[in-house]
This record gives C-alpha cells, sequence and structure tokens, in this order.
C-alpha cells in the first residue's frame, strides 16, 4: 500500500511539472512511461504504474490550467477558458481566477466519485444507445448555445459564421497527414493564444497590480456550475467523439454559464475546469465500466493490466482524489507565486515572451516530426487571423471550437447515415 502512495506522490509531481510547461502533453509523458514499461516491470508492479499515470493525469488536468489562466496559453481542455480568465487577469483578479478554476476541478472530481454507481448503471447504456446519434447531440447543441450566447441576430450570424469557419478550418488541418497532437497545437495556439495576447497588445492593455485579495463566495448558482462540469465530464469519458472541447458546449449550457458576460465568467470557469478534470478521471474509469479505454494514458494502463477488476477501480478512486487534493494546493500556491511574479515584470515584454515561446515550442515539434515548415506557418497565421475576428466583432471565442466540434460531427455522420 505504501509503494502505491509513493506512486501517487510521483505521478503528481510528474503531472505538476507537464502541467506548469506549454505545450506538453500528459500523454507525452505517458508515452514515455509505457515505452519503459518493459524495463520498470521488472522492479515496479503494474498497479505501480498505474497508480503513477492516474495520478499524474489527474494532476496535469489541474494544474494545467496555472499557465494557460495567466499567460495564455492554450491546451484542449483550457482553451475557450482563455478569454474570460484573461480578461481577469488585466483587471487585477489573478488569485481569483485561479481559485474559481482549481475549486471546479477539485469539486468536480468529488461529484463525479459520489456520482460513480448511478453512472456505473446508466452510462454504458448511454454508450451503447448515443453511438448513432453523436453528430445529432454535437449540432443541436452547438446551434442552441450558438443563439443562447447571443445577444442579437447579428452576433448569431456571425457566431454561426466563425463556428463553420473554424469547422472548415479543422477538418482541412485533420486530412493531412501531420501528426495530430502538431495540428492540434498549431491551431489552438494561434485561435485561442497568440490571437488573444495580441489582441491585448493591440488594445494597449497593461497588467495592472494583482489584487492580494480575493472573493469566491460559493452560492447555488456556482454549485451547479461545478455540479454541471462533474456530470458532463462523466459524459465524455464515455460518448464517443466528445472531449473538452465538445463538452465545454454542453457544460455551458447546463450551467446557464456565458462566456462573454461578465455575471456569468465565474460560472463558466468553474464548469469548463471541472468537465476538464472530471473528464480526465472517467475517461480512465471507463476501462472498468465499458471496457473501452477513453484517452491515452487509458490505452497504455489497459495494456499494463489486462483485466481490470473491482479492487483496481478503489485503488484507482484513492489515488485520484490523493492527487486532486495535493493538486488543488499546488495550484494555489503556484498560481498565488506566478501572480506575483507577473506584477513585477512588464506586461508588452511579458506577452511577447509568452508568444514567442508558443511559436518556438510548436516549431521544435514541427521539426521533430518533420512537418513542412509552410504547410504549418500558414495554419499558423490562419488560425491567429481567424482567432482575432471575436474580439472585434464582440463575440465569444468559444465558438471557435468549431474546429473540433465540425469535424466530430462529419465522422459520425458518414459512420451512422
Amino acid at each position: 500500500m505504501i509503494e502505491l502512495v509513493i506512486a501517487c506522490f510521483i505521478g503528481i509531481l510528474i503531472g505538476t511539472t507537464t502541467g506548469m510547461i506549454p505545450g506538453i502533453h500528459v500523454n507525452t509523458a505517458g508515452a514515455i512511461l509505457f515505452a519503459s514499461s518493459t524495463f520498470l516491470l521488472t522492479f515496479l508492479s503494474p498497479e505501480f504504474l498505474c497508480v503513477l499515470m492516474v495520478s499524474m493525469s489527474i494532476a496535469h488536468a489541474l494544474i494545467e490550467f496555472v499557465p494557460s489562466m495567466l499567460l495564455g496559453v492554450p491546451e484542449e481542455g483550457t482553451a475557450t477558458s482563455i478569454l474570460p480568465g484573461h480578461r481577469m487577469v488585466l483587471q487585477g483578479r489573478s488569485k481569483e481566477v485561479i481559485r474559481i478554476v482549481s475549486v471546479g476541478g477539485f469539486g468536480a472530481i468529488i461529484v463525479t466519485i459520489l456520482m460513480l454507481p448511478i453512472f456505473s448503471v446508466l452510462l454504458p447504456m448511454l454508450h451503447d444507445i448515443s453511438k448513432p446519434y453523436t453528430w445529432m447531440i454535437l449540432l443541436f447543441a452547438s446551434i442552441y448555445l450558438t443563439h443562447h450566447m447571443t445577444r442579437s441576430t447579428r452576433d448569431f450570424l456571425w457566431a454561426l459564421l466563425l463556428f463553420i469557419l473554424s469547422g472548415i478550418l479543422g477538418w482541412i488541418t485533420f486530412q493531412t497527414p501531420i501528426p495530430s497532437g502538431v495540428s492540434l497545437m498549431c491551431t489552438f495556439s494561434g485561435l485561442f493564444g497568440i490571437s488573444t495576447i495580441l489582441f491585448s497588445l493591440n488594445d494597449s492593455s497593461t497588467l495592472p497590480h494583482q489584487n492580494p485579495f480575493y472573493e469566491l463566495n460559493l452560492d447555488f448558482t456556482k454549485y451547479k456550475s461545478i455540479f454541471a462540469g462533474g456530470i458532463t465530464g462523466a459524459i465524455l469519458g464515455f460518448l464517443p467523439g466528445f472531449g473538452p472541447a465538445q463538452g465545454t458546449v454542453i457544460a455551458q449550457a447546463a450551467s446557464g454559464a456565458n462566456d462573454n458576460d461578465d455575471e456569468d465568467t465565474v460560472n463558466f470557469l468553474l464548469a469548463t475546469s471541472g468537465l476538464n478534470v472530471s473528464d480526465c478521471l472517467f475517461s480512465l474509469i471507463a476501462i472498468y465500466i465499458i471496457g473501452n479505454p477513453r484517452s491515452g494514458i487509458a490505452v497504455y494502463m489497459s495494456y499494463l493490466i489486462s483485466e481490470m477488476s473491482i479492487n483496481h477501480l478503489a485503488i484507482f478512486i484513492f489515488a485520484s482524489l490523493i492527487a486532486v487534493s495535493v493538486s488543488l494546493v499546488l495550484s494555489l500556491k503556484l498560481g498565488d507565486s506566478f501572480s506575483r511574479l507577473m506584477s513585477r515584470v512588464d506586461y508588452k515584454k511579458l506577452s511577447i515572451g509568452v508568444i514567442l515561446l508558443q511559436i518556438t515550442i510548436l516549431y521544435v515539434f514541427v521539426f521533430y516530426y518533420q512537418v513542412p515548415l509552410g504547410y504549418m506557418t500558414l495554419a499558423l497565421i490562419t488560425s491567429t487571423a481567424m482567432g482575432m475576428l471575436p474580439h472585434y466583432l464582440g463575440i465569444g471565442k468559444s465558438h471557435l471550437m468549431g474546429v473540433l466540434i465540425i469535424p466530430a460531427i462529419v465522422i459520425y455522420m458518414k459512420m451512422f447515415i
């Protein structure tokens, strides 16, 4: 038992490191561990490696919000949170935004674990029934939320156009033989990262003194948002083709939150951070409930343990509780340290540095995977230009999630029609 606790803390350390380094996905660390498993299994048990991977993925899912919120560096699960989070940082509320996403992620894990007995019965049936209708669910949810989040016909038409254009961009990008990880990094950096920072610079934004005081009073609507994030994240772990990007659509609809309304910003961040962390846990639990791994880490675990038992499930849930609790403290400490550091640096220089960091990391992967340089440069410029449009049109950037949602709709429509 002691060795599993040690594995849990090692996993938290690795997940914290990958979460704090922009552009590094937790699956990269998982792939390295799995590739080394033949050697590691000579003196470690399969359960040790699996607990390490569980805690690593949970810690990464929560910690990755720190650089995303404070520096504007996107990942798939944090992309839609950048604009409202960045807006709060520019208001001197960095400590508050870090607490919001941390509490959202922690609360969602608790919700999903408490609801696990119900999910174990209902979700396997939902998994089988939903397959032919996946594209319909995504389509109707997207149309509903696009309409719900806009205040006029003009905004709705622009949002719909951006949703479609980003979907076309995503479809074209994913039709190439380029590794999906590099394609995602390129499009997300342009659509949500570089474009947001460039607009802040163009708008002559300055980084104000970060308020050392913060206020986060949990009321019914905030608990509702946390609950919506936890439930949505659990459902994502079973629905085919759904990830944090697509889940944002459903979580926003369920919580009634809006990323373009200051009054709902907190609820939006609670829901999106919650579904990201909850989805991470349930993609692993899906191995036991439906026998189908739903993430890269889950695939590696399924190879290490061929038959998942109820005892394994209990161990992994216990590890996830330790991981999310420790990561909550680490997220708050790291976030506060970063906010103090940010208040002492020149915002323009910091922003330019972050942009250069994102571009450097992208091109490191471009050269490593020998991706055509001209193509990726064109894709980055196109996605950045498209990411600038919502700022000037006055609509939410979450409509750009069509980059993943529309390709998923097309793929599942082809499969079942």
